[in-house]
C-alpha cells in the first residue's frame, strides 16, 4: 500500500516536471517568435538568426537577432514597469550623448524591445587576463580610468532633466530602499550563517547607518548596479547597460559597487588611484567638493553595499543552492574585515560586533589542511568508457546521471554544455538534478571527512551521462565547487569530453 502510494507520487512528480519543461520550452519558442516579428516590423526583413544570450542572474531574457549585416539585441522582460524604466532611462541617457544602447522599438504590450547590439565583451571579460596574472597593464588601467570618468558623466549629466517618476521600483534612494537591503542581509545571510545577534540593537544600528547614508552629498543619477559585467567594451571604449534600477541618490553608491566588487579583484593601489580619478572628475562639476569627507562617506557605502551583496549571495547560495554564489562569499568577507580594521563600523557597536562574529567563522577563513588531499572530479560519456585513475585506487565514486531529464534531447541545447546558462536554467528549473546532487554531496562529504582524518591524499568522483556534455558536466562542476567551498582543499575538475581541466586550489 505504502509502496504503491510512493510510486504514484513519483509518477505524479515526473508528469508535473515534464509538463513544466514543455511549458518553459513553449514559452521560449513564443518569446523568440514575437521578437522575430518585432524585428521584422522594425527592419522590414525577417531575421536569419536568433541566438539566446547569457542573462546571468537577471530575470530578463536576451537574444541576438541578425539579418545580413544588421544585428540587434532583443529583450524579453517579465515586468512591464521594469521594461518601461529601462526604455525611458536609456532614451534619456542616449539623447544626452552618453554611451548607452539605443532602444530601437518596443512591443505594444511592453514586454519586449529591441536595442542596439554592443557585442559580447564585458569589462569583466576584458580584464580576465589581469585577474589571472595579477598584472594590471597600462591598457587595462586606461579602460578602467575611462569607465570611472564616464560614470561621473552618467551620474551628473544623466541627472539633468531626468524624469525619476518613471524609475522602478522607486525613483529615489531613500530610507525604505536602504532598510530593505539591510534586512535582506539580515535574513538571507546573517540568519543563514547561524551568527547570534540582538534584533533591537541591530535595528538601532541599521537606522543610524541609514541616517548617515542619506546625508551623503553630492547626489545625482544613481546607476544602482554599476559593476564590470554591466560595462561593454566596444572599440576600446566603455558602454553601459542594465541600469533599469537607476534612481536619484548619492553618487558614492556606484563607486562602491564598481571598485569594491569582490569578483573584480582590483589591487588596493589601483582602487585608490581610480577613486582619486573619480573625485578629480567629479570636481569638474562640484569645485568645492570636500575629498576627505567624500572618502569617509564612501567607506560607509562600501560597508552598506558589501552587506547588500552578502544578502544576495546568501539568498542565491543558501536558499537557491547555487554553489557559485557561496564560493564568492569569502571575498566579500575580506572586504568587511578591512572595513572593520579601519573602524568604519565603530559608530554602530552591535553591527560591528555582529560583523566581527561573521568574520571569525571558520568557514570564512579556513586554512588548507596539513595533509594534501586532492579530489579529482570527472564528467564523461558512457559511450567512451569510464575515466581512468592514475592514483591506482580504482576510480572511486561513479554516479550515473542518465536517469535525469536530458537537455540534449532538445535542439536549442544540443550545442551547449552543462556550464552554459541556458542548460543550467533548464536543469535547475526541472529540479531532478538538485535532488540527485543532494544525495551525492552526502556520500562524498562523508568520504572526504574520513579521508582527511586518516591522512589520505586521493579521491576520485566521476559523473557520467550519455554524451558527457550536459548533465554530467553540470554535476561535476557543482560538486567541485561544493567541495572546494566546504573543505578548502585542492580539487581537480576534468570535463573529459570537452578537454577542459580546472584547478581549485586551497585559499
Amino acid at each position: 500500500m505504502i509502496l504503491s502510494l510512493a510510486v504514484k507520487n513519483i509518477q505524479a512528480s515526473l508528469i508535473f516536471l515534464a509538463r513544466l519543461s514543455l511549458s518553459l520550452l513553449s514559452q521560449t519558442a513564443n518569446n523568440m517568435k514575437q521578437l522575430k516579428d518585432l524585428y521584422t516590423a522594425y527592419y522590414g526583413t525577417q531575421p536569419t538568426m536568433v541566438q539566446p544570450l547569457t542573462a546571468a542572474g537577471s530575470a530578463r531574457r536576451y537574444y541576438r537577432i541578425q539579418s545580413g549585416g544588421t544585428s540587434s539585441v532583443g529583450v524579453v522582460g517579465e515586468s512591464v514597469d521594469e521594461n518601461r524604466a529601462f526604455v525611458t532611462l536609456s532614451q534619456h541617457l542616449y539623447e544626452a550623448g552618453l554611451p548607452v544602447p539605443k532602444v530601437l522599438c518596443v512591443s505594444e504590450d511592453g514586454l519586449r524591445y529591441l536595442q542596439t547590439d554592443l557585442g559580447n565583451t564585458s569589462l569583466y571579460d576584458y580584464l580576465a587576463p589581469c585577474r589571472k596574472s595579477g598584472e594590471w597593464n597600462e591598457k587595462s588601467t586606461k579602460i578602467l580610468s575611462q569607465t570611472i570618468q564616464s560614470l561621473v558623466s552618467i551620474q551628473v549629466e544623466g541627472h539633468r532633466n531626468m524624469d525619476y517618476s518613471q524609475c522602478y521600483p522607486s525613483g529615489i534612494f531613500d530610507e525604505r530602499t536602504i532598510m530593505y537591503d539591510l534586512n535582506y542581509f539580515k535574513y538571507c545571510f546573517l540568519k543563514a550563517t547561524g551568527v547570534n545577534f540582538h534584533e533591537n540593537k541591530l535595528q538601532d544600528d541599521f537606522e543610524l547607518l541609514t541616517e548617515h547614508l542619506l546625508k551623503a552629498e553630492p547626489q545625482g543619477f544613481m546607476y544602482r548596479d554599476f559593476q564590470s559585467r554591466n560595462v561593454m567594451i566596444v572599440d576600446e571604449k566603455p558602454y553601459f547597460i542594465d541600469f533599469q534600477g537607476g534612481r536619484y541618490g548619492a553618487v558614492h553608491y556606484d563607486v562602491a559597487s564598481f571598485l569594491w566588487q569582490s569578483r573584480a579583484q582590483y589591487p588596493i593601489a589601483l582602487r585608490q588611484r581610480l577613486t582619486h580619478e573619480y573625485i578629480a572628475t567629479l570636481r569638474l562639476y562640484y569645485p568645492h567638493l570636500n575629498e576627505e569627507r567624500f572618502i569617509q562617506e564612501l567607506k560607509l557605502f562600501v560597508l552598506f553595499r558589501t552587506m547588500q551583496v552578502l544578502g544576495a549571495y546568501g539568498f542565491r547560495g543558501y536558499f537557491e543552492r547555487k554553489e557559485l554564489f557561496l564560493q564568492s562569499i569569502p571575498q566579500s568577507i575580506d572586504i568587511v574585515r578591512s572595513l572593520l580594521d579601519e573602524g568604519v563600523a565603530q559608530p554602530y557597536p552591535h553591527l560591528h560586533a555582529t560583523l566581527q562574529a561573521v568574520c571569525d567563522l571558520p568557514c570564512f577563513h579556513a586554512k588548507a589542511p596539513r595533509n594534501a588531499l586532492c579530489v579529482t572530479v570527472y564528467s564523461f560519456s558512457y559511450k567512451k568508457g569510464l575515466p581512468g585513475d592514475d592514483s591506482g585506487n580504482g576510480g572511486g565514486y561513479i554516479f550515473d546521471c542518465r536517469a535525469i531529464h536530458n537537455p540534449g534531447r532538445y535542439e536549442q541545447y544540443k550545442s551547449l554544455t552543462g556550464n552554459d546558462a541556458a542548460v543550467i536554467e533548464f536543469l535547475e528549473k526541472d529540479g531532478e538534478i538538485l535532488s540527485f546532487l543532494d544525495h551525492t554531496y552526502a556520500l562524498v562529504d562523508a568520504s572526504i571527512e574520513r579521508y582527511l582524518s586518516r591522512g589520505f591524499t586521493s579521491l576520485q568522483v566521476s559523473f557520467g551521462c550519455t554524451g558527457g556534455q550536459h548533465r554530467s558536466v553540470y554535476s561535476a562542476q557543482a560538486l567541485a565547487q561544493h567541495i572546494h567551498r566546504k573543505y578548502n582543499i585542492e580539487v581537480q575538475l576534468i570535463h573529459r569530453e570537452q578537454n577542459i581541466t580546472q584547478h581549485f586550489m586551497p585559499l
